[in-house]
C-alpha cells in the first residue's frame, strides 16, 4: 500500500509502497478516507518535541487526524465490525490505568500517540492499525462526511475538550483566542457556539477574517497594537479583561499575552505545545496570577467518551467542524503541505482525502 514515510528531520516525506497492516487480537485496521494535516505533524518533522519524548525515526508514517472505514477486526474486539465508519483520537489509551477508568483516557499512563511513534503508525497511508480498538475507536454517526471530521482526532477535539470540559464558559463570557490556526479557529467556532463573546487575536488578516466568519465578535491584529493584552482588555465590558484566554499557538509571547489578557479569577487554557525554541518552558507572571487568582488549564486531545457531545452539537447545527477545512489534497501532496507549514500561511485545516 502507499504511504507518506518520514525520512529524517526536515527531509521531505517520501511516498513509498509499504507493508499492509494486519489486526492483532485487540486491534482493528482502518482504511483511510480522510486525514487532517496538522501543525503537530510539522513540529514532529522539525524535531521540535524531543523534550516530551516525541522523536520520530526513519520509516515512521505520520497522520493522526483520521476518518475511515474498518476493514479488519481482531478476534477480541467486540464493539466494531467491518464496514463501520470511524474516527480515532491521536492519544491512544490502553483502557486499564486509573485515568482511563475515570473517563480521561486522553492522559492514559501508557498513552501512545498515533503517527508519532513506530508502534502506532499513522494515517498518511491507505490503511492503518489501531491498538486497543474497543477503548480508542469512535464510531461516526450515519451520513457524516469523513473530510468534515478529519480534524476531530486532534485540533477540533482538543479545542472542544478544553472549552467544554476543562474551563468554565457560560453564555456572555468573554473568551480571547490567541493564535488562529486550525486549532485556534476551532476554538473560536466552539466558544461562539457556547454563547461566549469571542475576541480573536493573530498577526495575519487572513486568519482573522476566517475567525470572523466562524463567530468572532472582535478581531485584533497583534502587529497593529502596542500592547496586545491591553488591547484585548479594552474590548471587554469595563475593560476588566476576559473570563477565558486560550493560547492556541504555543510560543512564549502568545502564552504570556493570553495570561495577561485575563481579568481577575480568569481561566487560561493552554492548547498549543511549545516549539524547540522554548523547549517546554515559558516564563509567566506568577505573582499576578496568584494575586488575581487566575487559573491555568491544559487540554491534550479528548477522551473517546466525549465525542458524543460533538456529534450531538453537530446534529443540531450548533457546530460544524467542516467549516474549518479549507483545502483537500492527495497523498502525494502531503509532503509539500507539511514542509510549507513553516511559512505560517496555512488557513484552517488542510485534509488529505485521496489515497
Amino acid at each position: 500500500m502507499k504511504a507518506a514515510v518520514f525520512q529524517g528531520v526536515e527531509e521531505p516525506l517520501e511516498i513509498q509502497d509499504v507493508e499492509e497492516p494486519t489486526a492483532d487480537e485487540d486491534q482493528v485496521v482502518v482504511e483511510t478516507e480522510a486525514c487532517g494535516i496538522c501543525r503537530s505533524d510539522w513540529h514532529a518533522w522539525k524535531g521540535d518535541w524531543g523534550h516530551i519524548g516525541v522523536v520520530p525515526t526513519e520509516g515512521l508514517i505520520f497522520g493522526h487526524e483520521p476518518a475511515g472505514r474498518v476493514v479488519e477486526v481482531g478476534d477480541n474486539v467486540e464493539r466494531f465490525r467491518e464496514g463501520d465508519m470511524v474516527t480515532v483520537p491521536f492519544n491512544l489509551s490502553d483502557g486499564t490505568c486509573q485515568h482511563c477508568r475515570d473517563g480521561r483516557g486522553n492522559i492514559c499512563d501508557r498513552m501512545v500517540p498515533l503517527g508519532f511513534l513506530q508502534m502506532a503508525p499513522g494515517a498518511f497511508a491507505e490503511r492503518f492499525p489501531v491498538r486497543e480498538a474497543d477503548h480508542n475507536v469512535v464510531k461516526l454517526p450515519d451520513g457524516v462526511d469523513p473530510v468534515s471530521v478529519a480534524g476531530l482526532g486532534c485540533r477540533f477535539a482538543t479545542a472542544f475538550h478544553g472549552l467544554v470540559s476543562r474551563v468554565d464558559i457560560t453564555p456572555g463570557d468573554w473568551v480571547a483566542v490567541h493564535g488562529c490556526g486550525g486549532v485556534g479557529l476551532s476554538a473560536v467556532h466552539i466558544a461562539d457556539a457556547l454563547g461566549a463573546n469571542v475576541i480573536a487575536v493573530d498577526i495575519k488578516d487572513e486568519q482573522l477574517w476566517a475567525a470572523e466568519e466562524l463567530g468572532a465578535d472582535e478581531i485584533i491584529n497583534a502587529t497593529e497594537v502596542q500592547d496586545t493584552p491591553q488591547a484585548v482588555k479594552a474590548r471587554t465590558e469595563g475593560s476588566h479583561g476576559v473570563d477565558v484566554a486560550v493560547d492556541a499557538l504555543g510560543v512564549a509571547q502568545t502564552c504570556k499575552n493570553a495570561v495577561n489578557s485575563l481579568g481577575k479569577a480568569g481561566q487560561h487554557l493552554q492548547i498549543g505545545l511549545t516549539t524547540g525554541e522554548n523547549d517546554g518552558n515559558v516564563e509567566l507572571p506568577i505573582d499576578n496570577m496568584v494575586m488575581d487568582e487566575r487559573e491555568f488549564y491544559g487540554s491534550f486531545g479528548m477522551p473517546p467518551n466525549e465525542y458524543d457531545q460533538i456529534f450531538r452539537m453537530m446534529s443540531r447545527g450548533k457546530i460544524d467542524p467542516g467549516q474549518i477545512v479549507t483545502e483537500t489534497v492527495a497523498l502525494e501532496e502531503v509532503p509539500g503541505v507539511i514542509s510549507n507549514m513553516g511559512n505560517y500561511e496555512t488557513v484552517g485545516i488542510p485534509v488529505c482525502n485521496e489515497f
